[in-house]
């Protein structure tokens, strides 16, 4: 005779797989949307492969503004000598002609493969996405995609993966090894395992840190990048502030700057009039967008972010590219590779 407790004991065993096989299913299902895996990120190699070889030669896929002369290569230190009439006084190394009361110049070397650095952004207003994947996700897959393609075209790749609790950084690095490593510290970071803003390291905001980590990004490729490099940023661009500006007109003076702008589709509209529930996770709250001037003042902001970022990119020679969360990234990044550097063009995503 079986008692009652031995009956819930020996019904809790049989249900614990069946709750187990639940979870998984489950967890399998928001794979690609809400969180990535590392084996699904090694397979864009074989769709990177079919991407053009660069990216269109143009700031802004909003206005129309197009590059006319290539930044090229980088040029790395190669070694010191002893100032000879007819050398460049730009090209003086004043540490040493300092040290040794002779003047000496520096001598450069072309780099053989040029460094491509790509920066993600994993903050907090990235894990979010009404319809597609988070933009989270389409950025990793976006960074995915561009790695492998760097690795294709056979330059050194280099990574940073940043949020509000976390900065990870690869430096320039030959190799399938490189964009593996980058693959891993994007699909690795504490963002992803975290269950709510809390354990993400979100308790502290960006406003009450000393230095975003949007802006400690960036300060960091500026002194990683090289001249020649090509530095790519993936992001919502939330989190950067007119304070930003002086480290992308400092990159973009040597490197060549793209920007990739993901988005979804209600941060640039509102949904049909009615009342919404909202939730980060955590707390829930009621959204009523009912109210003409509530959506058009919604509109009016999305816009002004978009003009700002179209205004920087023009304004300090960078490229501005779109993508929709509910977009494929690989048939985005491949129609916007695909469009011809001089026609003048509306927005492309």
């Amino acid at each position: 005779m079986i008692t009652g407790a031995a009956f819930q004991r020996k019904a809790a065993v049989k249900s614990a797989p069946l709750e187990q096989t639940a979870a998984a299913d489950l967890q399998q299902q928001g794979e690609g949307l809400i969180w990535i895996s590392l084996p699904s990120l090694i397979a864009l190699r074989y769709v990177a492969a079919k991407l053009p070889r660069r990216l269109p030669l143009r700031f802004s896929s909003r206005s129309g503004h197009y590059v006319s002369v290539m930044q090229g290569r980088g040029m790395e230190f190669a070694e010191s000598r002893p100032y000879a009439a007819g050398d460049d006084i730009r090209s003086i190394d004043w540490r040493i002609t300092a040290r040794t009361g002779k003047a000496h110049t520096k001598l450069f070397r072309e780099e053989r493969e040029r460094a491509v650095i790509i920066g993600v952004d994993l903050q907090r207003t990235m894990h979010f996405a009404t319809r597609g994947a988070y933009k989270s996700v389409v950025a990793t897959q976006i960074a995915a995609l561009l790695a492998w393609r760097a690795l294709h075209q056979g330059d050194r790749l280099g990574g940073m993966v940043f949020a509000e609790g976390e900065h990870l950084e690869i430096r320039p690095q030959l190799g399938r090894s490189a964009v593996l490593q980058f693959l891993y510290q994007m699909v690795n970071h504490q963002v992803w395992s975290a269950k709510n803003p809390a354990e993400q390291g979100w308790v502290a905001s960006a406003e009450t840190q000393e230095i975003s980590p949007f802006s400690h990004q960036l300060l960091r490729l500026r002194r990683v990048a090289h001249p020649g490099a090509q530095v790519i940023m993936v992001s919502d661009f939330y989190t950067l502030s007119s304070a930003d500006e002086q480290h992308l007109r400092e990159l973009s003076r040597h490197c060549e700057v793209a920007l990739i702008m993901v988005y979804d589709p209600f941060e640039e509209s509102l949904p049909q009039s009615g009342h919404y529930l909202v939730s980060d996770g955590v707390n829930f709250h009621g959204l009523d967008v009912a109210a003409a001037t509530l959506r058009q003042q919604y509109r009016d902001q999305f816009k002004a972010r978009l003009d700002y970022l179209d205004a920087l990119s023009g304004r300090y020679r960078l490229r501005l590219l779109l993508c929709r969360c509910d977009e494929d990234p690989a048939a985005t990044l491949n129609t916007i590779c695909r469009v011809p550097t001089p026609v003048i063009a509306s927005r492309v995503h």
